[in-house]
């Protein structure tokens, strides 16, 4: 049951290498941004999958390891992925789709709510390629008055 990959699975490759990462978090409203880095590497599974793991630090939680798996589904013509962190233990399921442009992966996920009230809310990843050895990754999260709020940038840079 061998699967080739396909157009989009070629896309994902894209992210395959080693990264330095800056970023800034707003984690609570009316706090000032917090600022931190660390290194990703990415690499393929076979050509349909790529797996990214982070290790930096995180705002109030130090030191941190993340894993993030990619890929595309032909059936539901859609990506899906997963990611994890060793700050938590909630397993956060990703579906997305890509812009017509093919720069831009938007991913959606369901995952806990900031505020600690034990809520579940609704989050989108957007990953941009500026060029090949750039990218930002922008969090938003759904607020209750149906907006959404960006919490996070990620700037991505491909170590040479």
């Amino acid at each position: 049951m061998k699967t080739e990959p396909q157009h989009e699975h070629h896309w994902l490759q894209k992210l395959v290498g080693e990264w330095t990462y800056e970023t800034e978090a707003t984690m609570k409203p009316d706090t000032p941004p917090e600022r931190f880095g660390g290194i990703e590497r990415v690499r393929s599974l076979g050509g349909l999958w790529v797996l990214a793991e982070g290790q930096g630090e995180m705002p109030g939680c130090g030191t941190a390891t993340t894993m993030i798996t990619l890929g595309y589904d032909p059936q539901k013509k859609r990506y899906v992925g997963t990611w994890i962190g060793s700050m938590m233990t909630y397993l956060w399921v990703y579906d997305g789709e890509m812009d017509t442009a093919e720069k831009v992966l938007t991913l959606n996920a369901d995952g806990p709510d900031m505020t600690g009230e034990g809520k579940i809310a609704k989050y989108k990843d957007v990953i941009e390629f500026k060029s090949d050895d750039h990218r930002l990754l922008t969090s938003h999260v759904l607020g209750d008055d149906g907006q959404w709020h960006k919490f996070m940038t990620t700037d991505y840079r491909r170590k040479q």
